[in-house]
């Protein structure tokens, strides 16, 4: 492990604050429609903010390979385009009434109209993404896109079935860390010339991180569901046992627990609400087996996988903050 030392998140912010705001900017640009309630529902869901995970970390690893080209704006771009409108299908999906602390949008304009605007952003992404004539990015987000789409496919069929680790794990792959995935191999794409090493070795070395990155973020987002505050969460807690969705901890307790330990769960996953069984009843059943310690190890454990994965990437300000991200994606509170 190199003894390169953690960046703090005000370098992280400091070194990537111009990059963000160029990409800010231009998904508005980009999300505008000719159709007055697209461009509505598009700046809604801007307005609503989020982390920006995902173009941060293009940018970190389009930087870590030297690349000062507008397309790792464009491509930042296109990816929180893409995760935008994986959020619209959602929360249509879910039946979802808010969405970080607002109404959803589809309480606002409707279903209907929210599965156009979130199609036409997953085609204007691919419209802007065609602007690189690059076929590797294509060839890229083509089969994110399809991964993303089998993955809430599959969730659905699963919806009040009990899930073992291994379906839960090829779950959230496709539907969070195929994202982080692509978005660290997409700022190679965009650096086919560098001095780092093989070309296809990096970016798989790079798309590694973003994997496991991504397993880490959405357990801690699934121990989160469970245990947080919903003024903090910004939407209801419980949502997934409410919808059917057997999570890493609750797939814990299912193994480990007495039959009415067990029972109590199914009773919630096939209910799909806490009538008969409650919220804290679960919680205290997760907590008593080491259930929400367990996936918060899991999520750590991936988390310093992803670290180790660019050990041997040449020291950098990108690096440093790449180094940083880990532990951000473990120790948030939303």
């Amino acid at each position: 492990m190199s003894t390169l030392s953690i960046a703090t998140a005000a370098e992280v912010f400091d070194l990537l604050r111009d990059d963000l705001a160029a990409i800010e900017q231009e998904f508005s640009r980009q999300s505008a429609s000719n159709v007055e309630v697209i461009t509505d529902i598009a700046r809604y869901l801007i307005a609503g903010g989020g982390k920006r995970i995902r173009p941060l970390l293009l940018l970190l690893s389009a930087k870590a390979l030297g690349c000062t080209s507008e397309s790792r704006i464009r491509l930042g771009a296109v990816v929180e385009m893409l995760h935008t409108a994986t959020l619209v299908h959602d929360d249509i999906i879910d039946e979802a009434d808010t969405r970080r602390g607002r109404p959803s949008s589809n309480t606002t304009w409707g279903n209907a109209k929210c599965v156009l605007a979130g199609d036409w952003l997953y085609m204007q992404s691919f419209s802007t993404a065609l602007e690189e004539r690059n076929f590797r990015v294509l060839e890229l987000l083509i089969s994110l896109t399809q991964q993303m789409v089998e993955g809430e496919l599959l969730q659905i069929e699963k919806l009040g079935h009990l899930i073992n680790e291994e379906e839960y794990f090829d779950l959230i792959f496709r539907k969070t860390a195929c994202l982080f995935k692509v978005s660290m191999q997409l700022g190679a794409a965009v650096t086919p010339s560098h001095e780092f090493g093989d070309p296809e070795e990096i970016e798989a070395q790079l798309g590694e991180y973003g994997r496991n990155l991504g397993l880490a973020f959405q357990i801690v987002d699934d121990v989160l569901d469970l245990t947080a505050a919903e003024d903090v969460l910004g939407k209801p807690v419980a949502s997934d046992l409410r919808e059917g969705k057997a999570t890493l901890a609750v797939i814990h307790a299912l193994e480990r627990g007495t039959g009415a330990d067990r029972e109590a769960i199914r009773t919630v996953l096939a209910d799909r609400s806490f009538t008969r069984v409650s919220h804290p009843q679960i919680l205290e059943i997760l907590q008593r087996h080491g259930s929400i310690d367990y996936a918060m190890d899991t999520a750590c454990a991936y988390a310093e996988a992803a670290r180790l994965t660019i050990a041997d990437l040449p020291d950098s300000e990108a690096k440093r903050a790449l180094l940083w991200v880990p532990g951000f994606v473990t120790s948030r509170d939303r």
